[in-house]
């Protein structure tokens, strides 16, 4: 098979950073010039992440071709470089409804549809279906969930007869696990992670690798001692500690040679001049950053950073271009006042109001962007960001009082944002920049760009023209029949911008989104000018 794939489990507990390795392990990849595609096997029964709040799985990433997938997926892009696709995620959810689907229709004539074969055949067709479409060298799977979890048995029962139908010497099984340290005897324990191994083998997979998720490198002693109760070769087993930063994390498993080991289990000749210096050379910058810029992020699930997931990395990257690190504050849309503005928001350089849903914490975020326009403080919008800037234009400087949203109040008679066919848009779509002399223009120096929504709710464009008499610019405008608004900004104001799509689902390192760009070193001279004040 010229397809060789790699299927990452997860033992013991969530939450280890299944994501980051299976990334790490695809950039690595990629650097050693391969192709490389991966896919996210979820657990559970929703369909897709599309309805599921922030706090219950973290931000909801949307592939290029309109997909609502798992935060993962921005992961695989950024680290890998290459855009995913609805291809890329599968969850239980998502079998189970085809196949119900299917069933309801008479698609089984008129057989029992049980586990096995059929939700098993379901899993291992999609994976079929994956190899064939995009035929890469390496497919890199992600089994959600923990070994031994009852509801990920379906997915690991395919994965084991995958295995035997495609040939185990073309598909190899990885586990993550972490190593458990007890303070009060201040040992590391390493039998949850022997039994999680164990567990894994009864299911029928056998691991050939093995990656110990701890704080820190650990004794060879350690590694020594698992590799004899797993019945693997010490060489075979890599850690993957704490660090600074998640990018630093492929070059961390390659210095250990995890490259070496997988290229030798599939019988691959192992290039002596192959390595990973462009990622190196990247990552030693972010480490020579002493430099860091202030950003004030005000959202309503900001007690769970995963649900701004993107937004955080786009940051950061856009910092690294710049030589800075960002320093991201999280303010609470709920505990803002007109009172105490100015307190929330000191030290601050930029202001960003990102997505998202509902009415909760609305009038926080009105008058945090208030507080930059006024302030003349950089101000960036994403999706709600840009609607909530709009709307608070419209109350203080138009005057109009009971301008909103009809999400946030269906029964007002000024909405400024309305629901126009039902729909939601989601995926890639094509903005029409419409003036040179923009600053929306400038950052990004084309007419057409493409970009991924996530919305319902549109400019109503009967009130473009008491906008524009006021100064406030429509930038973009969809490139479509319907001319919908997709980017604003203030003329008599340092940098002021919002996008009705989220610029941070495109970001990628060496590759971040211009509004990102421009935000950020807006920020940085508001910095110096401040510092020029004092």
């Amino acid at each position: 098979m010229s397809t060789k794939v790699i299927v990452i489990f997860g033992g013991v507990y969530s939450s280890l950073g299944k994501g980051i390795t299976s990334s790490s392990i695809g950039r690595i990849l990629t650097e050693m010039k391969y192709k490389v595609s991966m896919l996210k096997c979820d657990p559970y029964l929703n369909v897709d992440p599309g309805t599921l709040s922030p706090y219950q799985h973290g931000e909801v990433f949307v592939t290029y071709d309109g997909a609502e997938t798992d935060l993962d997926l921005g992961n695989y892009e950024r680290f890998t470089g290459k855009k995913m696709s609805r291809m890329s995620t599968l969850t239980s959810g998502r079998v189970y409804s085809e196949i119900i689907s299917k069933e309801r229709a008479g698609g089984y004539e008129g057989k029992t549809v049980q586990v096995i074969p059929h939700v098993t055949d379901h899993i291992k067709n999609k994976i079929y279906k994956l190899i064939e479409a995009e035929n890469p060298d390496f497919l890199l799977i992600e089994i959600g969930g923990t070994v031994g979890d009852i509801e990920s048995i379906p997915f690991v029962e395919a994965m084991s007869q995958f295995t035997s139908e495609y040939g185990k010497d073309n598909v190899m099984s990885i586990l993550c696990a972490p190593l458990i340290y007890i303070p009060t005897s201040e040992e590391i324990k390493t039998k949850p992670t022997q039994h999680s191994f164990k567990e894994l083998c009864s299911l029928g997979i056998t691991p050939s690798i093995l990656i110990l998720r701890y704080t820190q490198m650990v004794d060879q002693s350690i590694i020594d001692k698992i590799a004899l109760n797993c019945h693997l070769s010490s060489k075979n087993i890599f850690v993957s500690p704490n660090l600074k930063s998640t990018y630093f994390l492929p070059v961390e498993l390659y210095n250990q040679g995890i490259y070496n080991s997988i290229m030798k289990y599939f019988g691959m000749k192992i290039d002596p001049n192959a390595n990973i210096d462009n990622w190196v050379k990247y990552t030693d910058k972010i480490k020579s950053i002493k430099d860091e810029i202030k950003i004030a992020i005000v959202g309503k699930y900001i007690e769970l950073h995963d649900s701004y997931a993107s937004l955080v990395e786009s940051l950061k990257l856009a910092g690294y271009e710049y030589s800075r690190n960002v320093k991201i504050g999280w303010v609470n849309s709920d505990t803002l006042t007109p009172k105490n503005l100015k307190t929330k928001f000191k030290g601050y350089h930029g202001i960003l109001i990102p997505g998202g849903f509902g009415t909760r914490g609305i009038e926080g975020k009105i008058l945090a962007a208030q507080y930059a326009r006024t302030s003349k403080t950089p101000y960036m919008g994403i999706c709600l960001g840009m609607q909530i800037a709009t709307i608070e234009f419209a109350r203080n400087v138009l005057g109009w009082k009971d301008a909103t949203s009809q999400e946030f109040n269906p029964k007002s008679k000024r909405h400024v944002f309305h629901y126009i066919d039902g729909r939601m848009r989601l995926g890639e779509q094509v903005c029409q920049l419409v003036n040179k002399s923009t600053k929306c223009y400038k950052l990004y120096k084309n007419e057409f760009v493409a970009e991924r929504h996530r919305h319902r709710y549109e400019f109503n464009n009967k009130y473009i023209k008491a906008f524009e008499d006021k100064g406030f610019v429509f930038s973009a405008f969809s490139n479509d029949s319907e001319k919908t608004v997709e980017m604003i900004e203030l003329k008599d104001h340092p940098f002021f911008l919002g996008g009705q799509f989220h610029p941070e689902l495109g970001s990628m390192p060496g590759n971040v989104d211009p509004m990102f760009i421009g935000f950020i070193g807006a920020s940085i001279k508001h910095s110096q000018q401040k510092k020029t004040k004092k």
